[in-house]
């Protein structure tokens, strides 16, 4: 025997056995730390190595924090298979740096160009989708009905009616529109609806990308907008948490409120029930822009430098399917991005799936949209326009000396 050529062949054999090792394992990294998100993620994988026995998951889950901090170091340094990370403008410094790895051609596979579309735009950045999403939750109105009955109106059927009913409300001694912007960001769920409402979803984006001046004059109109509610807002918002305005939507002593699905627990904590806790759609303001929604959208990734694109591409098509949507959303209590997808008999989930699953695009939510520092002083810029209107010149003045700063960081 020629020993050159058997130890040629045992080296051969080895890397052969090496190189299949590693396509059969897939390194997920994540945050589902929270016990819901945990749960949820187990069943997945588990689900996932059970259709595909070849492949085994290894999952590497950190705190939300941790995660944050070290996503853009392994990204780099050492990637895995799959991240997790988020939609929209969250993706797009990932997307730029040449981080994250186009699947078009797993949307185009599984049929996710439709079951998917309420989220592609979301997911998409120059023509190219680059994850693919599992998991969101509305934001919309969330209403007392007996205030409705009190102060005699009815649901508005646009945004014309809305400002209307708040004179009535105000009469009956009800506020039209609560919120507590104590901590900022509920502030910021109201000035987006009212801007995808005023200059549609394209524009939203381009703002929270920097891309539009804040002294723009259609980022003018949008506060004009919000501004024709700012007397009929909870007087004291600035001063109170998102739970303290609950209590007053569920005591009736507020009407509205522009709010996550999340909150569903608390105003039932409240005494509400779904006899009187009524969900619509925020309404519309500029006649003909088609209806774009607020919905945080969970995604996954498979970075540019994974070494196992193939299984990576196997799990984000099995993530993407309505069976595992459907699935990891009861365990979550959040609504699947699959529309071929089902959900239980909770009304305000089944209003949510409805409304998502019809929407044209998906916002993320300013702070998730926008870099952190823009998000922040844009959100104090949001709150101090709700105390003293008079102040928005200086306000979008300042806004825009942080655009200038914000965007050249990133």
């Amino acid at each position: 025997m020629n020993i050159s050529k058997g130890l040629i062949g045992l080296a051969s054999l080895c890397l052969l056995s090496a190189s299949t090792a590693l396509a059969g394992e897939l390194v997920i990294n994540s945050d589902h730390s929270d016990p819901a998100p945990k749960k949820a993620m187990e069943e997945l994988i588990k689900d996932f190595e059970a259709k595909n026995p070849d492949i085994k998951v290894k999952w590497n889950n950190f705190d939300h924090e941790g995660y944050k901090s070290a996503i853009r170091n392994f990204l780099t340094a050492d990637p895995p298979d799959v991240a997790a990370w988020y939609a929209g403008n969250r993706m797009g410094p990932f997307v730029k740096a040449g981080l994250f790895e186009p699947v078009d051609d797993v949307w185009e596979a599984n049929g996710f160009n439709d079951q998917l579309k309420s989220a592609a735009a979301s997911m998409t950045i120059d023509g190219k989708k680059w994850g693919v999403p599992y998991t969101y939750y509305q934001w919309g109105i969330y209403y007392n009905k007996d205030a409705y009955k009190k102060a005699g109106v009815t649901e508005p059927k646009n945004w014309a009616e809305f400002v209307s009913n708040c004179e009535k409300f105000k009469a009956a001694g009800i506020d039209c529109l609560t919120t507590g912007t104590k901590a900022l960001w509920p502030a910021a769920g109201l000035f987006d609806y009212i801007d995808l409402r005023t200059n549609g979803y394209e524009f939203h984006m381009d703002l929270t990308a920097g891309k539009v001046s804040w002294t723009d004059d259609r980022v003018k109109a949008a506060f004009a907008e919000l501004g024709k509610v700012v007397p009929y807002i909870t007087a004291n918002h600035a001063g109170i948490d998102w739970q303290d305005a609950a209590a007053l939507l569920s005591q009736g002593k507020a009407a509205n409120y522009v709010m996550g699905n999340f909150a569903v627990a608390t105003f039932k904590d409240g005494g509400m029930t779904n006899d009187n806790l009524g969900f619509m759609a925020f309404p519309e303001i500029t006649a003909g822009i088609p209806r774009s929604e607020e919905a945080p959208t969970d995604t996954f990734h498979i970075p540019a430098g994974a070494k196992n694109k193939e299984d990576a591409k196997k799990f984000l098509a099995y993530l993407g399917s309505a069976e595992a949507q459907t699935k990891m959303n009861a365990t979550l209590g959040q609504l699947p991005t699959n529309n071929k997808s089902s959900v239980g008999d909770d009304p305000y989930l089944k209003a949510g799936f409805e409304l998502l699953s019809g929407a044209h695009a998906l916002a993320q939510f300013f702070d998730r949209d926008a870099p952190a520092d823009m998000a922040k002083a844009a959100m104090e810029g949001f709150q101090e326009f709700m105390v003293k209107p008079d102040h928005l010149d200086k306000i979008l003045a300042r806004l825009d000396k942080v655009r200038a700063k914000a965007y050249a960081a990133e």
